[in-house]
């Protein structure tokens, strides 16, 4: 799969903020894209268990507010609220953690629709070895497939999984994370620690 690694990195703003979570300190990680389909379409690609493999993961369990959730081989959680076509807010609960994420859809023009993504994480050991990166490399992957099969394009499994290691796929991370260096600095964390987390991302 051929990818344009700088456009595919500059699509999407990042924003890093410290915050607060039930006297819990945590980090909001942020993610905006625009995407060319309307809010219809989009919510239907990021909520519909038939659409969702085809640019992610498969999912099951019950797929309404109150409802549990399962993506194959990753996190799990409960479905806090959803609001068609609007907004999706879910726990995400993965290898023994929790965090949190929201995902917004707002329409901005004809056929056009800003997606916002909001991955809170808590403030811990992880965080200061990996930074935003760690979290936010994996959804500007996501979010990549998300504009791959929006615009178009049939990827399989295998494919997908192996363009991480691909020379293409290795770009993409390189810039994704130093991208979230940049959002982390932007967010008062010291320049020597963000540069060591985003290295620490792009070699995983």
């Amino acid at each position: 799969m051929k990818i344009d690694a700088a456009t595919a990195i500059g699509a999407t703003d990042r924003t890093v903020r410290p915050a607060d979570r039930d006297g819990q300190g945590v980090y909001e990680v942020e993610s905006r894209r625009r995407f060319s389909t309307s809010q219809a379409d989009l919510w239907d690609a990021i909520s519909s268990a038939e659409r969702l493999p085809r640019w992610f993961l498969p999912v099951s369990g019950e797929l309404r507010e109150g409802g549990r959730y399962q993506l194959e081989g990753n996190a799990s959680g409960t479905i806090l609220r959803c609001e068609a076509p609007r907004l999706l807010s879910v726990t995400w609960e993965y290898g023994g953690g929790m965090s949190w994420l929201d995902v917004t859809l707002e329409p901005v023009a004809e056929d056009v629709t800003l997606l916002r993504l909001v991955h809170v994480v808590p403030d811990d050991d992880h965080w200061r070895q990996f930074g935003a990166g760690a979290t936010g490399v994996g959804w500007d992957l996501g979010l990549l497939g998300l504009a791959l099969h929006l615009g178009g394009v049939s990827m399989d499994r295998a494919a997908a999984e192996a363009f991480p290691t691909s020379p293409e796929g290795r770009a993409f991370i390189a810039g994704a994370a130093d991208g979230w260096r940049r959002a982390d600095i932007a967010a008062g964390e010291n320049p020597a620690q963000a540069e060591f987390a985003a290295k620490r991302t792009a070699a995983v």
